[in-house]
């Protein structure tokens, strides 16, 4: 008997720790703290954009990265010209110093960068891409509204059709050797997710929650009178149950979460041009050439920053 119960109180507790909606406070970001738990990588984008990615001395040196009190800016470079034979125009990209598995990120952002060119993302991604898995929690370009999460995954992770979330699916083929690399995207409704809009507002939260059986993503405006008081105040004790229908959700029906996402670092990063917002350049609205504003014209990129009160991580 002693054994059975033993067993079974070991069962429950397990069964709890995987459903539980009740997650306490891990980290807190905020100011200078982002220094110190995230570094910047200075390495070549993957992603082919006219940027050059540079370390935390250069960035602090030229305040591409600002840093006080519940402050924390990252920007493009908006002063120089650049010669069309050189380096990008300088940008920041910022990698968390901890990896994460099943938890819940909540980022209060005050603005995103705008303009032409840009292409900003939130996001997370594990060893060995694409096998590690990635969750991008905010990402767009060109100031193309809504924001937009997706999953890109290795092959064998798909989403149902239809399933209970407020956003529309753009794709269920989580798979990033396909569809070049579309992955399995999910577009927010509130067209102030994104861009000028969501700046005009005052910004907002998004969070996203992972577990081993379902990931999702939920975005408040500034401007909403329905954000949660956990999410709005950054409590160290939050439930998720009470947060209403995520923007997003990726169920486990046909997508081994637990096994098609790693231990994975968050990362915050500006980019232009590349293969999303160069590749719909025009098509976004924007005129001329994206390779020639990033080269000639830095003036474009004054609204190029990410503003973050902080970031709270729960677990």
């Amino acid at each position: 008997m002693k054994c059975f119960t033993t067993s079974a109180s070991l069962i429950f507790s397990l069964v709890s720790f995987t459903f539980a909606a009740t997650y306490g406070q891990t980290d807190s970001h905020q100011g200078t703290g982002f220094l110190k738990s995230f570094s910047h990588q200075a390495i070549s984008d993957p992603t082919h954009g006219r940027i050059n990615y540079v370390d935390q001395t250069t960035a602090l040196a030229n305040n591409l990265t600002y840093a006080e009190s519940d402050t924390f800016i990252i920007r493009v470079d908006h002063s120089t010209k650049l010669s069309a034979s050189g380096p990008g125009r300088n940008s920041v990209r910022l990698q968390s110093n901890k990896q994460y598995l099943n938890h819940v990120a909540v980022f209060n952002i005050r603005h995103m960068p705008q303009g032409c060119g840009t292409w900003p993302a939130v996001w997370e991604v594990g060893p060995n891409w694409p096998n590690g898995g990635e969750v991008d929690i905010l990402e767009g370009v060109n100031d193309v509204s809504p924001n937009q999460a997706t999953l890109h995954t290795s092959p064998g992770c798909t989403m149902p059709s239809s399933r209970t979330m407020a956003g529309t699916s753009t794709g269920t083929n989580c798979d990033a050797t396909v569809n070049n690399n579309a992955g399995c995207g999910v577009k927010a409704a509130p067209t102030n997710s994104y861009g000028p809009a969501f700046n005009s507002a005052g910004g907002g939260w998004y969070a996203m929650e992972r577990t081993d059986t379902f990931i999702k993503v939920w975005f408040w405006s500034r401007s909403s009178g329905n954000v949660p008081s956990d999410v709005k105040n950054g409590e160290t004790t939050i439930d998720t149950d009470n947060w209403g229908t995520p923007f997003a959700f990726f169920p486990d029906n046909n997508c081994d979460i637990a096994s098609k996402f790693a231990w994975s670092n968050i990362i915050v990063n500006i980019d232009l041009c590349g293969d999303w917002a160069g590749s719909v350049f025009g098509s976004s609205g924007c005129s001329g050439s994206c390779t020639d504003l990033v080269n000639n014209n830095p003036s474009a990129f004054s609204n190029a920053y990410f503003d973050f009160q902080w970031l709270k991580i729960y677990g």
